[in-house]
C-alpha cells in the first residue's frame, strides 16, 4: 500500500529520523493487520506534555496533559470497515483519510520508565493504540470493548517485535 503519513515535530528538538521512521513502519503494520484495502493518510503530531495538553484542553476540554490523542475521521465499527470504501475517499487525492493523532514524547519517555520497557515499544504502542481507534475502536468500558482493542494491540505489536 502506498499510505500517506505525515509526521510532524512541534519542536525542533523532539525531531528524529529514527522516529518518523519507527511511527511509520508501527502505522502500517497496524493498517496491514487490519486488513485496510485502501490507501490511507494520516497526520501524525510529536509534541511534548504542554503541547499535548494544550490539544486536549481545546478538543476535549480536559486541561491535563495524556500520552496520545486520536482523532478519527468516520465511526466505523471496529475490526469491520465498509466493504465499499469509495464514498469515504478524498475525491482530489484518492486517499482514505483516516484522522491525525497526537503523541507526547515526554510522556512516552516516563511511561517507558513506569511501566520498564523501552521508549520504542511505548511509542510503538501508543501509535498502533490511536490507529486502531481511528479505526473505530475504543476502550470506553473496562469490559469487552476495550479487551478486543488489547487484544489486537499486542498481535499488532508482536507482528513488528515490539510485544512486551
Amino acid at each position: 500500500m502506498n499510505h500517506h503519513i505525515v509526521v510532524s515535530f512541534d519542536q525542533r528538538r523532539l525531531n528524529s529520523v529514527g522516529l518518523n521512521l519507527h511511527l511509520r513502519k508501527c502505522i502500517r503494520a497496524a493498517l496491514e493487520a487490519q486488513g485496510v484495502p485502501a490507501d490511507c493518510e494520516i497526520n501524525v503530531l510529536v509534541t511534548d506534555d504542554k503541547g499535548i495538553r494544550a490539544i486536549n484542553l481545546a478538543a476535549r476540554g480536559i486541561d491535563a496533559a495524556t500520552d496520545v490523542l486520536s482523532f478519527p475521521m468516520f465511526d466505523f465499527t471496529p475490526g469491520r470497515l465498509p466493504a465499499d470504501l469509495s464514498g469515504y475517499l478524498d475525491p482530489q487525492t484518492g486517499l482514505l483519510p483516516l484522522g491525525d493523532m497526537a503523541i507526547s514524547l515526554e510522556h512516552a519517555k516516563a511511561q517507558a520508565r513506569e511501566y520498564g520497557h523501552g521508549l520504542k515499544r511505548e511509542i510503538g504502542y501508543l501509535t498502533v493504540h490511536s490507529v486502531l481507534h481511528l479505526l473505530g475502536y475504543d476502550h470506553l468500558d473496562e469490559g469487552p470493548m476495550k479487551a478486543q482493542m488489547r487484544q489486537r494491540e499486542e498481535e499488532i505489536l508482536q507482528k513488528i517485535d515490539l510485544s512486551r
